[in-house]
């Protein structure tokens, strides 16, 4: 037989479970600008009815309802779509630093413009075309030695300029690494706190937040994977457990960075900005890659392993973007390859320059010496230490603008000059020239280069920002707080709520009229 107060037990659970629910529509509503937060919902479930199952049963029609409890408060998520959003955010983490390191470099070329190296060579070109006409002039010679030294200190500011960029890179590197590393512990961190929450049947939905929120981040740097471990004990159904979160190499291997309570280091090896010469410079160094460490409990107690170059990782993500713009130790790399590229035609053209002018003779009747020099003899030009002869400087007369025999002065012959002149249009050939370019015309294919490298990250910059968004709105659409849906939802609660304290009373004033009004007949 049914209990007389079972009426009072049922709504008792109805008045909890819609309380609950308006506490969670509460702390939604309360989050609604939190960054990071999943709305959450109270999944209510019906109590067993009544009668149990056993032998001793009592026979009725059907089991009588006792109501409803509140199973579990869950978070609103859609686990694809935190994949998809990962992958956009980690393609655009790959294409805002390439554009950035790439603007920077356009800044430092600065090309075309009135005070590049382009405007400084076609200078040059013009200063020894008025020499030609006037040779004895000591002004036409002077201007020659200003233009030059104008274009050798125009490829020393561009090579000075972009090491201070790749070394300003370097130290990006490194903070990224102790950033990446502070997300990885910080993870491992919340791993074991719901390790030890899960057992006891609780969902600790605010530390799942927060393991999300670090991961959405950690995506920018790598094209992470992840993976749930159930924690066991009395851990709900729902219960996400402790994330593994691993890189796909190039192989197929899986390089894993977080296991449960345990995370990795990583490090640039050898560090880009580790040597340091005598006089305080320090020298950029190329990387070989990334320094992973063996995973341990203790971010103290590490493990070497194995170094993975940029190019072994499978997809994009910050990291592979800024080792790829600093360069590596196989020499490719963005900076790197701008290097060769202005050493190979610093070299082409003071080698040029020299042969040509040591074929004249000066004013003095003397052959010509190198116009151009290095400091050091045992090394080859470069863009950073091509100069103008300190002899010439002081003395313009050094300029072997004349053909005449070696020993004879002819202050009107200019015809040496005008060959100097005429490099601007001949092709250099070989390996170790230009392939057959003139000076500007490979100088021009660098800046081509560079332009359309430009275009292409600037464009994948705004398409990758367009698909995160688009990813992002639609995760907002399903797991960001909606104010009008939660007035509603508590409107609702509300009424429920209202509801069973209703049905309270009237079961209330049900056994009033039983033990109050019944068994006085007869009086």
């Amino acid at each position: 037989m049914r209990s007389t107060f079972m009426g009072l037990e049922t709504n008792k659970r109805g008045m909890f479970t819609q309380q609950s629910a308006l506490y969670t529509t509460g702390h939604n509503i309360s989050n609604a600008n939190t960054p990071g937060y999943t709305r959450q919902r109270v999944n209510m479930q019906a109590t067993a009815g009544f009668p149990g199952v056993g032998l001793n049963t009592p026979t009725m029609p059907g089991f009588l309802g006792t109501g409803v409890e509140a199973g579990s408060i869950q978070r609103i998520r859609d686990t694809f779509v935190d994949q998809q959003f990962r992958q956009e955010s980690n393609k655009l983490g790959y294409w805002e630093s390439r554009s950035k390191a790439i603007s920077q470099m356009e800044d430092v070329l600065n090309e075309p413009s009135d005070y590049g190296l382009q405007k400084s060579l076609s200078q040059f070109w013009q200063s020894l075309q008025d020499l030609a006409v006037n040779p004895e002039n000591n002004g036409a010679r002077a201007v020659v030695v200003e233009r030059g030294m104008s274009v050798a200190e125009s490829f020393n500011y561009m090579d000075k300029s972009l090491k201070e960029i790749q070394t300003n890179l370097g130290h990006e590197i490194n903070a990224t690494t102790h950033e990446v590393n502070s997300l990885l512990k910080q993870i491992s961190d919340i791993n074991r706190q719901i390790q030890e929450i899960e057992p006891n049947g609780y969902l600790p939905n605010d530390l799942y937040d927060a393991r999300d929120v670090l991961i959405d981040q950690l995506s920018e740097y790598f094209p992470i994977e992840t993976n749930y471990d159930k924690s066991g004990g009395r851990a709900l159904s729902i219960a996400e457990g402790s994330v593994t979160v691993s890189v796909k190499m190039q192989n197929g291997e899986d390089i894993v960075l977080v296991s449960g309570r345990e995370h990795v280091q990583i490090q640039a090896d050898p560090n880009p900005l580790l040597k340091v010469d005598p006089d305080g410079t320090v020298t950029n160094q190329p990387i070989a890659g990334l320094k992973i460490s063996a995973l341990s409990v203790s971010p103290d107690v590490t493990t070497s392993g194995a170094t993975r170059g940029f190019s072994d990782f499978k997809d994009n993500g910050k990291v592979k973007s800024l080792m790829n713009s600093y360069g590596t130790s196989d020499g490719k790399g963005l900076y790197p390859e701008m290097f060769s590229g202005l050493d190979r035609m610093a070299k082409a053209f003071a080698e040029e320059f020299n042969k040509v002018h040591g074929l004249g003779t000066d004013l003095t009747g003397n052959k010509g010496e190198d116009f151009f020099i290095h400091t050091d003899k045992d090394i080859e030009f470069t863009a950073g230490n091509i100069s103008v002869s300190s002899m010439i400087k002081k003395n313009p007369n050094l300029i072997a603008a004349s053909d005449s025999e070696i020993g004879s002065a002819e202050e009107g012959n200019g015809k040496n000059a005008k060959a100097l002149g005429n490099i601007q249009f001949k092709g250099i050939p070989g390996a170790d020239g230009l392939n057959g370019s003139t000076v500007q015309t490979f100088f021009q294919g660098i800046i081509g280069e560079l332009g359309v490298n430009g275009q292409q990250a600037e464009r994948m910059t705004g398409n990758t920002a367009v698909l995160k968004a688009s990813v992002e709105h639609r995760r907002a659409s399903i797991s960001s707080v909606s104010l009008d849906e939660e007035m509603t939802d508590m409107i609702k609660y509300q009424q429920a709520y209202n509801a069973s304290a209703r049905m309270i009373t009237v079961i209330d004033e049900t056994l009033d009229k039983i033990i109050n009004g019944m068994g006085i007949g007869g009086r």
